[in-house]
């Protein structure tokens, strides 16, 4: 092949090196464990996680959970080989897909996403929303961060990972929205 180009089994031609993130889903509980072992075979993950505190009548616990249970994402080129040894990894169940081919995430809200956990602002899991304002933070540690802004009253800024159908919900009381 010349120019640089691979081609797929669908026959989409793709630029040689070319990275995209692609959301695995994963057996209950697995997130973790799987995430050790492609990391061991050189591929680039990210599991969002939150630190909650469970409480017992006798006791507390601080812990670290996934923020989207049965889901991790990997940053893969788009070669069919790639995504066969992240197939073969024990404990996933396979690449979130669209019209039956894996669907890469868009960087951004991947980017978006480690913005909020790395700024540990509170958030929360909510509801995948369609309806409503697309907005981007303008200023302070969430600046360039875009969402779904709910409404006035509960000042949450909707912050969505399409292919999972998955959302996370921040307050952003006293930032600074313009409109996407």
């Amino acid at each position: 092949m010349s120019g640089g180009l691979n081609w797929r089994l669908d026959s989409e031609p793709v630029q040689a090196g070319e990275f995209c993130w692609y959301a695995l889903e994963t057996r209950h509980r697995c997130e973790k464990k799987v995430v050790h072992q492609l990391i061991r075979l050189g591929v680039e993950t990210f599991l969002p996680e939150l630190t909650e505190v469970h409480r017992w009548s006798d006791r507390k616990k601080t812990v670290t959970i996934p923020l989207f249970a049965g889901y991790a994402f990997v940053k893969l080129d788009r070669s069919q080989a790639s995504r066969l040894r992240v197939l073969q990894t024990p404990g996933v169940i396979g690449f979130v897909s669209s019209q039956g081919k894996a669907a890469p995430v868009p960087v951004e809200q991947v980017e978006h996403l480690r913005k909020l956990l790395r700024e540990n602002v509170p958030c929360s899991l909510h509801a995948f929303l369609r309806a409503g304002q697309r907005v981007r933070v303008r200023g302070g540690c969430l600046d360039g961060v875009e969402g779904i802004y709910v409404d006035a009253d509960s000042k949450k800024l909707i912050v969505s990972i399409d292919c999972l159908q998955r959302s996370v919900a921040v307050r952003v009381e006293g930032y600074e929205l313009d409109l996407v």
